[in-house]
């Protein structure tokens, strides 16, 4: 049984880096059966890893056509999914700055400060964004994590996964930009500073919002 269970995580993320590296890309049929054979598994954690991808917004299954790979978001359902994430994220960094402990606040500090892999081109650059696209990810987890409601942190994490597939197509020349960003956002937590995490969080988002616009023009 335990051994089913690393399997089948070990699928779901070996499923997870194809989508975001766009080796499966937006709208791409999935077949199960090639995908069992490429990952040399059968394919019950094949399915079991689409389940798990489609409750995480990255996949999707329509009856009698199987599962497709997310599409792209539009221009609109972009900016939809950035006024969540200043109603969810602000506060969350506020209760963070106010709730978390000592070893909560310590990773939050330890993910700001670890540099952001540099950027690549062509075909191996889809490697640095994926890694890009994770490492954010996880920053902004770790923030939620702290906020000490798991409610809130699934509901964060659930918007992440459409921004995820759009990361390919995003500039990636302010890499340094953000990373200064996570570490205003830390700073503010690790000082148990609720206003300023808040404003901080808020300010970040604001600022990502207007440089992943850019992918639209």
């Amino acid at each position: 049984m335990i051994r089913r269970s690393v399997l089948s995580d070990d699928v779901h993320e070996s499923l997870k880096s194809l989508i975001l590296e766009h080796r499966l890309a937006p709208e791409d049929r999935i077949n199960i059966d090639a995908l069992a054979r490429e990952l040399q598994v059968s394919p019950t954690p094949v399915r079991e890893a689409l389940a798990r991808l489609e409750s995480e917004g990255l996949v999707r299954k329509r009856p009698l056509a199987g599962y497709t790979v997310s599409p792209l978001l539009t221009r609109d359902e972009f900016s939809q999914m950035f006024d969540m994430r200043m109603v969810l994220e602000g506060p969350a960094a506020r209760w963070a700055a106010q709730r978390a402990g000592a070893d909560e606040r310590a990773a939050v500090a330890a993910e700001a400060a670890i540099p952001f892999p540099a950027p690549e081109d062509g075909q191996d650059g889809r490697r640095s964004h994926a890694l890009f696209t994770a490492r954010d990810a996880t920053f902004h987890d770790v923030v939620a994590a702290g906020a000490g409601n798991p409610l809130l942190r699934d509901a964060i994490t659930r918007l992440h996964a459409h921004l995820h597939i759009h990361r390919l197509y995003f500039p990636y020349t302010e890499t340094d930009t953000t990373l200064d960003e996570h570490r205003r956002v830390a700073a503010a937590i690790a000082g148990g500073d609720p206003d300023g995490a808040e404003a901080a969080m808020l300010a970040h988002l604001a600022a990502a919002r207007q440089r992943h616009l850019r992918a639209f023009d």
